[in-house]
């Protein structure tokens, strides 16, 4: 227990109260902090849903787009178009931060060297089914920052609230029932030290009157 570890004197309450109201102070600031990360958590988890049906809509459509560019000129077609595609897609990594808490982020650009081929016998269904691979991309780059972000708030979290409920249920009340047991045994200790001086008082008047009497009864 932490209240037997300490010596009953006015320092040690001193020092016991300046670590409770740092305790309390503590547990004030990591509150706050979980009640943050909870909120951008949520929001994060919203946007994860929301961005992984976009993903699934964009790979979806940029398949629909290429199925068609098939039919409308042939397997073989579309193969020696799409290998005269040249386009350079640079992910860049970075990071920002919430609560002191890293959390990646993730941008994609694109370089281009068009035109890839001749637009004479060729249908526009490969220039969608293009521009639909790019933004399924990008989504994807973005649908994968949410779901670290996500991840890494969610451990964040969870030793947020492992700290918050320490302080709340371990650190305060023993700092405060240690608090409480030197307080009672200091002002026990003054209820003993101010009889003890009424005991001494009342000795030492008896000895005095004692001694007087003696002094009148002698000749």
């Amino acid at each position: 227990m932490l209240s037997s570890t300490y010596t009953p004197t006015r320092t040690t309450l001193l020092k016991l109260k300046q670590d409770l109201s740092f305790a309390r102070l503590g547990y004030d600031l990591l509150d706050q902090k979980r009640n943050i990360l909870v909120m951008e958590l949520l929001n994060l988890v919203d946007q994860t849903v929301d961005y992984q049906h976009l993903v699934e809509e964009a790979l979806k459509t940029a398949y629909a787009s290429l199925e068609e560019a098939v039919l409308k000129m042939g397997k073989m077609k579309v193969f020696y178009l799409a290998s005269a595609v040249h386009i350079d897609a640079n992910i860049t990594l970075g990071a920002r931060k919430i609560m002191g808490v890293s959390l990646p982020t993730v941008q994609t650009d694109f370089k281009e060297r068009s035109p890839y081929f001749s637009p004479l016998d060729t249908h526009f269904y490969i220039d969608n089914s293009i521009e639909h691979f790019k933004e399924a991309l990008n989504q994807m780059g973005r649908f994968a920052e949410l779901k670290l972000s996500v991840m890494r708030l969610a451990r964040e979290v969870k030793k947020t609230i492992r700290k918050v409920n320490a302080l709340e249920k371990i650190a305060i009340p023993e700092y405060q029932r240690a608090v409480k047991l030197i307080e009672d045994r200091l002002e026990e200790n003054e209820r003993d030290a101010v009889i003890l001086l009424k005991k001494i008082k009342e000795r030492l008047e008896t000895k005095s009157s004692q001694g007087e009497a003696h002094e009148r009864n002698c000749p």
